[in-house]
């Protein structure tokens, strides 16, 4: 008996091959001709950096770490739900980087800022690729047409520096300059962790401000449900996800590694939980630095947890809608 094989050629637009655009979705540079639900953008900075630099190339490396996913642009199936996600007829784009001008930290924050709101006036979800962890100041600012907004972070460290030296837009200091805008309102910070996360005095100003502190320790103690019952109420969420709030173990590829992190799947379902609690209006994922790790798994993990960010939103959109 003969079997018969389908010898139909196919363009199979394998992972090595092409453009490595994210996860090697259609490419948008023109953020004016911009027409979809999830808008990917990178933002190649690291002026920010307090230790090792290397966060520029970031989006870089997320991106091609990504594209071992790509085989799912007509949807990944996951076997431990038994769902669907990221399938058609959501429209992903990756918009490419935001411009820098090396030197010049006005200059770049405004274009930040200036592209995320491009993002949000076209009704886009954005997706922010860094850089490090100041990027999030000019994203969290183009949030304010979108209303009243809690902060949730992801990260070994506070962040809250009110300046060093005088410069208050480092990696230090995101989280302070979100408290201090007016459409944030609400905050959790998640994984902290450590000598070196921040000064004492910071500390007692995030929690007289309200802030959630809690260290991957007592995350575990609390378990997913204790920890949302932490997490102010809100509507609206966005996200800051720094890669050193996971275990260096898990991903060592960042400036500030810091051991007695969190891992992949507690993430992964922390992110899960997250989505469903409330309508996240998008998020970043900061301080992935290539240069530190040769195998290449930090990408690896940054590319994977984006996806599945992503999808988790999508997926919560599609069951409002099936009401």
């Amino acid at each position: 008996m003969t079997t018969q094989v389908n010898s139909e050629k196919q363009i199979l637009n394998l992972p090595f091959t092409g453009i490595c655009s994210f996860a090697k979705y259609p490419i948008c540079t023109d953020l004016d001709q911009l027409d979809a639900d999830v808008a990917i953008i990178g933002v190649p900075y690291d002026m920010g950096t307090q230790f090792r630099s290397g966060t520029r190339f970031g989006p870089r490396s997320i991106r091609e770490s990504s594209t071992l996913y790509s085989f799912g642009l007509n949807g990944s199936y996951d076997p431990e739900r038994d769902e669907m996600f990221l399938a058609p007829p959501w429209r992903i784009v990756d918009c490419g980087d935001v411009d820098m001008v090396h030197g010049d930290l006005q200059q770049c924050f405004e274009n930040i800022e200036a592209a995320v709101r491009k993002i949000i006036s076209k009704g886009a979800m954005p997706v922010v690729l860094g850089g490090d962890h100041s990027i999030t100041i000019p994203v969290s600012k183009a949030l304010d047409s979108l209303g009243p907004v809690c902060a949730i972070q992801i990260d070994a460290h506070l962040d809250w520096a009110d300046h060093r030296s005088g410069q208050r837009f480092g990696h230090g200091s995101p989280m302070r300059r979100m408290a201090e805008m007016d459409h944030i309102q609400g905050m959790a910070q998640l994984g902290i962790r450590g000598i070196g996360s921040s000064i004492k005095g910071d500390f007692d100003d995030a929690r007289a401000y309200g802030s959630v502190i809690l260290s991957p320790r007592e995350m575990r103690k609390l378990g997913i449900e204790g920890v949302l019952e932490r997490i102010p109420d809100a509507e609206r969420y966005f996200l800051t996800i720094d890669i050193d709030g996971i275990d260096p173990s898990v991903a060592p590829g960042t400036g500030t590694p810091s051991p007695g992190g969190l891992y992949y799947d507690e993430v992964n379902e922390l992110l899960e939980a997250l989505a469903k609690k409330g309508e996240i209006v998008g998020f970043d994922f900061v301080e992935v630095a290539p240069a530190y790790d040769h195998s290449g798994m930090t990408g690896q993990v940054a590319a994977r947890l984006t996806l599945d960010l992503i999808g988790f939103i999508l997926k919560e959109r599609e069951k409002k809608a099936r009401k």
